[in-house]
């Protein structure tokens, strides 16, 4: 049996026509060979797919190109499906271009490999063609039909020889080349960029698709929804906030993190007029702008209990037309127990007006238990849509409820075991890490858990929150936060550096919330037998899984 790569692929939809090839050619090609199943290559801006890629010692390269279904050709196209399903298809374009890819990706990073002998074929796992059919494009013997799949691999090595482009014949070592930099230690680097971009695409729609949750709980006036991590609270936080103001209300929309507020001001700041809520942005600011007299950051008493009290009085004495008809809460379990009933005094109708919150119990990192003033029982987001599998399973782990991933398979997370106090400083070296690797600095979270990262602080003490908050938004570098101030945010890597906690008994919180932030890659820098106790059983099964990445320098 060849080499695979992966060893299990994850198929597409497609009536089982990539998993039938796949299979032939797992049984039929020799050992020596290697065989990828859908191979994602990125150069430059240049993205493509190839379904099965052959690799063969003596022989040279074959991309093959897989559509299921009834295929047919007419007046000189390609055409998949029949009826109202039939549709335009480009096979051989599709798997040319793709050939192209590859070859410029081995010369850009200097492979021999580079001019072996490599074919592109088509195959129809579903569909008879005629022996004696031929094009220009497609010459017979690059076409392969149902009734060859039980000779698919010969038919490969026959296209090679007959239609492969290049001239040297690939020894086994050219092949081990071709193998380490595309599928080596860690999901290879241009593959898993590629992986990535697909992720988050797929990512934009899937939280779309959440709309449907709020048309299904439109006629509510006060909702309590929960969801664990990346399950949609905020986008739909929003969308609510949007769909209330646009039939007229005038909308609060709240939360009470500084990064989470600037999001949602800068978000909604590009939003035509019509749908602007009257508010947006964090509950200390609402009373401050009503007048109340600003306090001390490290007056707890001020945060906790004199504003709040000051913002029922202050709304006791607002007209009508400065309160509201409803307002949304997002990231609702950061709330205080007095805060809630002076937001409810700051609705026009306080029995009638609406209120809907957005919450993640497991997200409790703050050390403040407030409870919402909503009968209903609450209405669960069980999903996360976020992150790949890898990191759901594991942040998951931390979390209270049981999640469901329809996030896409990732590369593995990365542990760097090392001791606390030495987690920034190779979290640092894992930041340069991911830079060579090919990751932009602005998809380049990295959090801490415990001290804020000098970088973080600096940036505060020159600009100030709102200038630090902005930087992130802009999303052009590397961004140095907090789990505590990253809350309701996310970026494609997250470099989690676990240099300790100032709350034990919200360790579990806080490592859930901060390997919760990651889309595509989670890097988790710090001591490993820590944070498997932290997490239990659970915790410990899945980092199993997880890659010890020894590709950066540790002293610990």
């Amino acid at each position: 049996m060849p080499r695979l790569y992966p060893d299990t692929p994850d198929f597409p939809q497609d009536g089982g026509a990539e998993r039938t090839v796949w299979e032939a050619l797992r049984d039929q090609l020799p050992d020596d060979a290697v065989l990828f199943a859908g191979l994602r290559l990125l150069d430059g801006s240049d993205e493509r797919e190839i379904d099965a890629l052959v690799a063969w010692p003596g022989v040279g390269l074959a991309a093959l190109e897989v559509k299921g279904g009834h295929i047919t050709r007419d007046v000189g196209s390609w055409y998949q499906g029949s009826g109202d399903a039939r549709h335009r298809i480009d096979p051989v374009g599709q798997i040319q271009h793709a050939r192209h890819t590859l070859t410029h990706l081995l010369a850009r990073h200097g492979l021999d490999v580079r001019r072996a002998r490599i074919a592109h074929l088509v195959v129809f796992p579903h569909t008879y063609v005629p022996g004696d059919w031929e094009i220009a494009e497609a010459p017979r013997g690059v076409v392969v039909d149902r009734g060859e799949l039980a000779r698919l691999a010969g038919k490969v090595k026959r296209a090679i020889d007959d239609h492969g482009v290049g001239t040297m014949v690939p020894s086994d070592d050219d092949v081990d080349a071709l193998v380490q930099l595309l599928a080596g230690a860690f999901t290879p680097h241009v593959e898993l960029l590629a992986l990535a971009a697909q992720h988050e695409d797929r990512l934009e729609q899937m939280t779309r698709d959440q709309a449907r949750v709020l048309d299904g709980l439109r006629s509510f006036h006060r909702l309590r929804i929960i969801g664990g991590a990346g399950s949609g609270k905020t986008w739909l936080a929003l969308e609510q906030a949007r769909r209330r103001t646009r039939v007229g209300e005038r909308v609060a929309l709240l939360c009470y993190s500084r990064g989470l507020g600037r999001y949602l001001e800068r978000v909604t700041s590009a939003w035509p007029a019509r749908d602007r809520p009257a508010y947006v942005g964090l509950f200390h600011d609402l009373p401050l702008r009503w007048g109340a007299e600003p306090g001390a950051d490290d007056d707890s008493d001020y945060w906790e209990r004199r504003l709040p009290l000051q913002l029922a009085e202050l709304a006791a004495q607002r007209p009508p037309a400065d309160l509201f008809d409803s307002v949304v809460v997002d990231e609702a379990q950061d709330f205080g127990e007095l805060w809630w009933p002076s937001l409810v005094r700051c609705l026009r109708n306080r029995d009638g007006g609406g209120l809907f919150v957005f919450m993640d119990e497991s997200q409790r990192i703050f050390a403040r238990d407030g409870s919402v003033p909503i009968d209903l029982p609450p209405y669960r987001l069980d999903v996360n849509l976020r992150s790949t599998k890898q990191i759901a399973q594991l942040f998951g782990a931390f979390g209270q409820e049981m999640v469901r991933s329809r996030g896409l398979s990732g590369s593995a997370v990365r542990v760097v075991d090392v001791a606390p106090d030495h987690a920034v400083g190779v979290a640092d070296d894992v930041v340069d890490a991911l830079l060579d690797e090919g990751w932009e600095p602005g998809q380049i979270a990295l959090l801490t858990t415990g001290p804020r990262h000098p970088e973080q602080r600096n940036a505060v003490d020159l600009g100030g929150h709102s200038a630090y908050w902005d930087v992130f938004l802009a999303g052009g570098d590397v961004f140095y936060g907090h789990v505590l101030g990253f809350k309701g945010l996310e970026r494609t890597v997250v470099v989690l550096a676990v240099n300790g906690v100032r709350e034990a008994e919200r360790a579990r919180q806080m490592l859930y919330t901060g390997m919760s932030r990651a889309r595509a890659l989670l890097v988790v820098v710090g001591p490993r037998a820590e944070i498997e106790r932290i997490g239990g059983e659970a915790a410990r099964r899945r980092l199993q899984d997880a890659q010890v990445w020894d590709g950066v320098a540790s002293d610990s």
